[in-house]
């Protein structure tokens, strides 16, 4: 039996915010690759370093060697879009990271799936300006794996998976169907197909948001994103990555 090890390093997106258990710990589709990979017949070890909330240079810097340290076989890695978020992010220094990335993990001999993330701006307040940062930097994003030669799974770029039902109530964190698209394309990138009881394609139609929606949606996510900004406080301070070492995953039933 071939061993696949694989870990997983980012921000929310990867750790699997928006993608909800009923005991309220988070899957998302990192999780959801592992499993994918395990349905091939492969033994799947996993690990995921992904902690919510930070920025690309704290990815790299507090998750890129410990990765390397556990000898995996697969990496995905994605970051990057909460630097987005902020005015005064440098998407050419953002890329000369993502770059040093890529040359680490090629040194290791592991094999590297780079991703965007999917793009939330269709409900978020200065949609413009970050919709073309985060364009511009998926562009240079794309670039730079196709020169180096690296697997890229691109989200940004996927028209439906920015509709609102692949949404969490937070507008800035995919759902569960969002979490398994996301998952179905990376498995597609490394040239697995996803398990067919997957659902990865949301119901058509959007409801209109009222007044009130809006508001509650500004109270409950938007006002604490900002007051989290003002004090200089992260979702993910405190927190640790869920699954830090290796965990042997199962396929799915």
């Amino acid at each position: 039996m071939d061993e696949i090890r694989y870990v997983a390093l980012g921000d929310s997106f990867t750790e699997g915010v928006g993608d909800d258990r009923p005991d309220g710990t988070v899957r998302g589709w990192a999780d959801l690759v592992a499993e994918g990979l395990a349905a091939s017949g492969a033994r799947v070890l996993y690990a995921n370093l992904a902690i919510r909330g930070r920025l690309l240079g704290p990815i790299i810097d507090q998750q890129l060697e410990p990765a390397i340290a556990l000898g995996p076989t697969l990496v995905t890695f994605n970051g990057g879009g909460n630097d987005m978020l902020r005015p005064k992010s440098d998407p050419t220094l953002l890329l000369a990271r993502i770059g040093a990335v890529l040359d680490r993990v090629a040194e290791s001999g592991a094999q590297l799936v780079l991703l965007s993330g999917a793009n939330p701006t269709g409900g978020l307040p200065m949609r413009k300006s970050i919709e073309a940062k985060g364009d511009a930097l998926n562009a240079r994003v794309a670039a730079l794996a196709e020169e180096r030669g690296v697997l890229f799974a691109d989200n940004w770029s996927d028209g439906e998976l920015a509709r609102s039902a692949y949404w969490s109530h937070d507008r800035l964190h995919l759902g569960p169907v969002g979490h398994h698209r996301v998952a179905a394309r990376v498995l597609a990138t490394l040239g697995y197909e996803h398990p067919a009881s997957w659902t990865i394609d949301a119901p058509g139609g959007a409801s209109a948001k009222s007044f009130r929606d809006e508001l509650t949606y500004y109270r409950e996510h938007v006002v604490p994103w900002i007051q989290r900004r003002l004090t200089g406080r992260s979702s993910g301070d405190g927190r640790i990555a869920k699954y830090g070492a290796w965990t042997e995953i199962a396929p799915p039933a």
